[in-house]
């Protein structure tokens, strides 16, 4: 009897193949933000509109995962992370469905926004993942789940613009909805079953939101750690929406290709982050930080002299995902010191704030370059990058000056 019990609660572990199904899933999820990237131009002439019309369908998208992410990303604490990835993901594949049959940049546009504010699994996967695995293997399979967001950015943008040059826009959409059809059917196969937690009630989960935006409010280095990587994602956004209408406007005559290839580059983040992580555990967060914002501001002001050309734009390319998505690491390593029980609500504000940042860098990125160029796309992310280095300073003084004591 006792051995029949022991056998019944002895923890189910997933297997490696569902491990990498799980990293595809969020690979294939995350890409479906980044597709716009390298073809906003053509999608802006598919549509008839500008610039600044267009610069809303990415900004909307970004902008309702912030709100997704405040508002649906608790209810793991409530329903089953199973059962929530699967509606979810399901969610994302019709909302995706309607960007590919929408005939108007409205439809268009909500469909969209929906899809950003449905894109939950990113973050839903690796606390189920966490649960079922060794605990000697919850290191690696950590990083393989946050690997395949890198690389679903990475294939998404590459390959978008490879397929809008060779077939059209509407192919890459029709081609990512593929994609979501084969993982919604593959997901219930790659997520084990859980026990379902009791649900609680809404005056609880109401509890849980509002939560949030106290104890950011009691964390002022949180706040500015999620200031800082909202400026920095800004400046992502902005980039690479500014460059794709710049290298495929009439002046200049590239392709969508030529964008997507160079948004390959980022691949570099993949080799230079997780040595500069522990770079930053030898000498601190925020002096790494410090230092990743005065190098960056070097690659950003680079970018008008040498954006004129696919091999020179290479150069500030190389430098700013060398040391970008190190000012994201460094600013939630600034959160690790504190009680284990607020870290993930902490976190929820930081991300937040992050997509909020997103959503503006898209929005003024497209209005700027239709008003300013070239020129005035790069001036905007000098102003961002200007204000990145300026709170980074802040914070590192601020830390030397009165360090708070560790909050565990």
């Amino acid at each position: 009897m006792s051995h029949a019990a022991t056998v019944s609660t002895s923890p189910v572990f997933l297997s490696r193949t569902q491990e990498r199904a799980l990293a595809l899933t969020i690979a294939v999820v995350t890409a479906n933000a980044y597709y716009i990237h390298p073809i906003i131009g053509e999608v802006a002439a598919a549509f008839g509109v500008g610039e600044a019309e267009i610069g809303l369908v990415p900004a909307f998208n970004q902008l309702a995962l912030a709100v997704g992410i405040l508002l649906l990303l608790p209810l793991g604490d409530f329903y089953s992370n199973r059962k929530l990835c699967l509606v979810f993901v399901s969610a994302q594949t019709l909302c995706l469905a309607g960007m590919v049959f929408a005939n108007n940049l409205v439809l268009f546009t909500t469909a969209s926004t929906m899809l950003g504010f449905v894109t939950i699994a990113p973050y839903l996967i690796p606390a189920f993942a966490s649960k079922r695995v060794a605990p000697e293997r919850l290191g690696v399979v950590t990083a393989q789940l946050t690997t395949a967001v890198i690389f679903g950015i990475l294939v998404a943008r590459v390959g978008a613009g490879i397929i809008a040059e060779y077939a059209d826009w509407h192919t890459v959409y029709v081609g990512a909805l593929g994609l979501m059809v084969a993982v919604t059917a593959l997901l219930p196969f790659a997520l084990r079953s859980e026990p379902t937690p009791a649900k609680q009630s809404d005056a609880r989960y109401m509890s849980v939101i509002k939560s949030v935006f106290t104890l950011a409010a009691k964390h002022p280095d949180v706040r500015i750690s999620a200031a800082i990587q909202g400026l920095n994602f800004a400046i992502f956004t902005a980039s690479w929406l500014g460059l794709a209408l710049h290298l495929t406007s009439p002046e200049m005559g590239y392709g969508t290709d030529d964008v997507g290839y160079l948004a390959g580059v980022a691949a570099v983040s993949l080799v230079t982050t997780p040595r500069l992580g522990r770079w930053a555990d030898r000498v601190g967060p925020r002096k790494a930080r410090l230092t990743a914002a005065s190098v960056q501001i070097v690659g950003i002001a680079l970018f008008y002299p040498l954006g004129f050309n696919v091999w020179t734009v290479i150069i500030p390319l190389l430098i700013v995902n060398m040391v970008g998505p190190s000012i994201d690491v460094t600013g939630r390593m600034t959160m690790f010191i504190l009680a284990p029980d607020i870290r993930t609500r902490l976190t929820t504000s930081y991300i937040v704030v992050m997509f909020i940042g997103g959503a503006i860098g898209s929005g003024l990125g497209t209005s700027v370059y239709e008003y300013g160029g070239w020129a005035g796309t790069c001036t905007l992310m000098v102003v961002m990058s200007c204000g990145v280095l300026a709170l980074s300073l802040h914070s590192e003084r601020r830390w030397n000056k009165s360090p708070p004591v560790q909050s565990f």
